[in-house]
């Protein structure tokens, strides 16, 4: 799964890196987040219709979401906090995520997401210890990781209110191959930048030929400190490398 990612560049340089036309986003920046964690604000990269002219194409945008999908038919929106990951054998069948397949998908940017691998000894009450890894593109490029996004209504808030629709995104995971695959058998499904357009055109329903097993070939993954464990923590240095004796030494305590 994927459960934290790192979200550091400025809008800027998104709005330039995807070829953005219009920014959603502009009376709002996010903060450079080297610890995003389910149900914070992230970037997406969509394409939609605009509302004013419904005759026209497809217009690239930037918008900020909340990271974990709440469905049209949900209730409430604590549902959200479960449905952070999407994973791509069964997209298309299930209930929460078809309908956005078919019509809302987007791009999450990232500088690269944690897993957490399981180390052979275990720890106290006979629980496994885990350790963090950064996985990044080897280039230091942007991560563009596949996501949905849906609307959800507030039934309780009048129409002229803010805050009376929310919306909430989902990353799809798949396989985790080669250099990703030594740390978890799971991992984001990425989309290459020649396919962008293809991915994010609404008017595109049939997309099923994305949704087979990716390699992770490009991308490079090391050990980082244990304090990503914690969303209360937050800066570049979650990402940086452990050194040798650091590594041991964790290993060590384990």
């Amino acid at each position: 799964m994927c459960g934290r990612y790192a979200s550091a560049r400025n809008k800027q340089e998104l709005l330039e890196e995807f070829e953005v036309e219009v920014d959603g986003a502009a009376e709002e920046e996010l903060p450079p987040d080297y610890n995003v964690a389910p149900t914070k604000p992230v970037y997406a990269v969509m394409s939609r219709v605009p509302k004013n002219n419904p005759d026209s194409r497809a217009v690239r945008q930037l918008q900020v979401l909340r990271w974990g999908l709440v469905p049209a038919w949900a209730k409430d929106p604590s549902i959200g906090s479960r449905m952070i990951n999407a994973r791509v054998e069964t997209v298309t069948e299930k209930p929460s995520f078809r309908k956005a397949f078919a019509e809302r998908r987007c791009l999450l940017p990232a500088d690269g997401y944690y897993e957490w691998a399981v180390l052979e000894k275990e720890g106290t009450a006979g629980k496994p210890k885990k350790q963090p890894y950064f996985i990044q593109p080897a280039d230091g490029g942007v991560m563009a990781m596949a996501g949905l996004y849906e609307f959800w209504r507030d039934r309780g808030r009048p129409d002229d209110d803010p805050l009376a629709w929310l919306v909430t995104c989902t990353v799809i995971t798949t396989s985790a191959l080669d250099e990703a695959g030594k740390v978890h058998d799971r991992m984001p499904m990425l989309i290459e930048r020649d396919r962008w357009s293809e991915w994010l055109d609404p008017g595109v329903p049939d997309a099923l030929e994305f949704l087979v097993p990716a390699g992770s070939t490009g991308l490079k993954a090391y050990p980082v400190s244990t304090a990503v464990n914690s969303v209360r923590n937050n800066g570049p240095e979650l990402i940086e490398p452990m050194s040798e004796e650091e590594e041991e030494e964790s290993q060590a305590l384990f």
